[in-house]
């Protein structure tokens, strides 16, 4: 319920702060007095764009309204994680204008909230209805929004598995047009796939440092006659001496000779000596047989750089003919092995599409189900809301809800349209292409009757819904709205004295002029008497005929 609302500085309202009870409240006043403003403020300050609501010459506005708290909106504000006040909300949006440029920012119990929070709450507190609201129609899946809430939980219990098997199916289906989109390129590159792999194949591709192996080798192999003259060299001066010089073995043997002289003469001392050069001329010995066979196998190599180096030739034409080195090369041979080989993509393929087949009828079972609750929650609502219509003088109306397959999403796979007739042997058409505006009006308010139950949490807000329609009409939709208000919170800004007098509250709207500036003002008509005035204002001026009809309209109430 909305139980306050303060403006300050908003179109010509100066300063106004209003308390509002449960029931029935109206709004009456002369044209262009203001009324609508206090209705435009609410919509602005719950993210309604409308007119520009600033007081001319002001610096800053504010409005600042205040609800008291329903299970719904409690909910919300934990899933927000915000506090409530007290058991209240109160809800701000300031306005502030510097260097020509306006901003405004929204609070909620003194919290800064963002746009998105705003659009949130809104449903959750107000529901505005104006006069010929064919543009509202019109929006793409309101009138299956409203078959919805008047659906209730039976429709609200089958939306949920709709939406989540929708999505299931979303990303089944993405997944199997991404591996068709790769099966189709697959097929098409096929015979040049296999001539790559039929390549890949054929060099033999194992070791990821192949190459690095191999021109290690051949650097060594490059370099073998380098090597087998040094070879040649070391062995000449180990064992071929040179230009009539001994070599180092003779040299060595020589040395062991005179030293085994040496051990005869003085066994403790040269003894171990000669020991010891024996011992160098074993490995002397040893080291000269090592070079001869390091020589020999450098001798045979030839051939072996010959194969290496034609290796190394194949394996840089495979890394330059395909622009990836040896350890990619290898990856990809791994990779068309998977996709080239029989029932490799043909079996991912074929999970896919029963995956996707799965979700798809999982998803269809989920839609016929929210279809047919969409179906009884349609005929329970033709029938409410065309007796609400005949209450109101539409005696030969007809009115259906059309229920046409649609392509699926997360709302279910249905088109809902709203056909109406309000005239015998007039068929039945879209609602907005055929209703005049007194229709339409009611409609409205029939259609908001209806929907009362489904969310009798929100303050309903009719501006001048009772606009182009007779006397014995209004009088009807007064007595509507009266009884709307048993259930919720109503508000009506009408010009209508049947509909005014079957308010609880009465609010008289006025424009004043005070030093040359104009002004809203809000009066609360408490008593009797100044009901009377404002009733009989609207019949038709303050005659004595129009006080008596005024006063005879409150009697009907109260009797």
């Amino acid at each position: 319920m909305l139980t306050g609302l303060r403006l300050e500085n908003i179109a010509l309202i100066e300063s106004l702060e209003l308390r509002f009870g449960p029931g029935f409240t109206v709004l009456t006043g002369e044209t262009g007095a203001g009324k609508s403003i206090l209705l435009d403020a609410l919509d602005a300050l719950l993210g309604g764009v409308g007119p520009r609501l600033l007081r001319q010459g002001c610096e800053r506005g504010v409005i600042e309204a205040s609800f008291s708290l329903t299970p719904p909106l409690s909910s919300w504000l934990a899933e927000q994680e915000l506090e409530a006040d007290d058991g209240e909300l109160l809800l701000s949006r300031e306005w502030r204008l510097s260097e020509e440029r306006l901003s405004s920012r929204h609070r909620l119990n003194g919290v800064a909230v963002n746009r998105q929070q705003i659009q949130e709450l809104r449903p959750l507190v107000l529901d505005l209805t104006v006069q010929g609201q064919t543009q509202h129609l019109a929006r793409p899946g309101q009138q299956r929004r409203w078959l919805d809430r008047f659906g209730g939980e039976g429709v609200t219990a089958a939306l949920e598995p709709v939406a989540a098997a929708f999505r299931r199916w979303r990303q089944a289906a993405a997944a199997l047009d991404t591996a068709r989109s790769q099966w189709d390129q697959l097929q098409r590159e096929r015979q040049q796939q296999e001539q790559l792999l039929a390549d890949l194949e054929a060099a033999q591709l194992e070791d990821p440092q192949e190459r690095q192996q191999l021109q290690a080798e051949q650097d060594r192999l490059a370099h073998g006659v380098r090597l087998q003259q040094g070879v040649m060299t070391l062995l000449g001066r180990l064992q071929e001496g040179a230009e009539e010089v001994p070599s180092a073995l003779e040299h060595l043997a020589a040395c062991e000779q005179e030293l085994a002289q040496m051990a005869v003469l003085d066994p403790a001392g040269a003894g171990p000596l000669a020991q010891a050069c024996g011992d160098a001329l074993v490995a002397l010995q040893d080291l000269a047989r090592d070079l001869d066979r390091y020589g020999g196998a450098l001798e045979s190599d030839p051939e072996s750089l010959a194969a290496l180096q034609e290796r190394m030739a194949q394996l840089k034409a495979l890394e330059r003919r395909h622009g990836q080195d040896l350890p990619a090369l290898i990856a990809l041979r791994d990779q068309l092995r998977e996709q080239l080989a029989p029932g490799g993509a043909e079996a991912s393929l074929e999970a896919l599409e029963l995956a996707e087949a799965e979700s798809r009828r999982d998803r269809d079972v989920a839609n016929a189900a929210l279809t047919a609750a969409r179906r009884a929650a349609a005929t329970a609502l033709e029938q409410q809301l065309m007796a609400a219509l005949r209450l109101m003088g539409l005696t030969h109306v007809r009115f259906a809800v059309a229920i046409e397959p649609a392509p699926p999403a997360e709302e279910g796979a249905d088109g809902v349209q709203f056909l109406f007739s309000a005239n015998p042997g007039q068929p039945l058409a879209p609602l907005a292409e055929v209703a005049s505006g007194g229709e339409m009006s009611r409609f409205l308010l029939a259609l908001k009757t209806c929907l009362a139950a489904a969310d009798h949490h929100v303050t309903l807000l009719f501006d001048e819904i009772d606009s182009g329609v007779s006397g014995r009409v209004s009088g009807a939709m007064g007595e509507l709205l009266s009884a709307l208000a048993a259930q919720r919170q109503v508000f009506c800004v009408t010009h209508q004295p049947l509909v005014a007098a079957a308010a609880d509250h009465h609010y008289r709207v006025s424009k004043v002029v005070e030093g040359g500036a104009t002004r809203t003002r809000v009066s609360h008509l408490r008593d009797t008497q100044a009901r009377e005035a404002e009733l009989a204002e609207l019949a038709g001026g303050g005659q004595r005929e129009a006080l008596s009809y005024a006063a005879s309209l409150l009697e009907q109430r109260s009797a």
